[in-house]
């Protein structure tokens, strides 16, 4: 599964999923919710950028 990164430099990792966000590992970032926004600084899902 593709890792996708935020301009704040958060990468959304879905071997690790996000504990605070209630997000289970495993889980592919395309399956996140349309309202899950960044741990870190709050941006949209839609302000992340695929990992190359």
């Amino acid at each position: 599964m593709d890792k996708y990164e935020c301009p704040c430099g958060y990468v959304y990792d879905p071997a690790e999923g996000d504990s605070e966000g209630g997000i289970e590992a495993g889980t592919s970032f395309e399956d996140l919710p349309d309202d899950w926004e960044c741990p870190v600084c709050g941006a949209s899902k839609d302000a992340f950028e695929k990992e190359e």
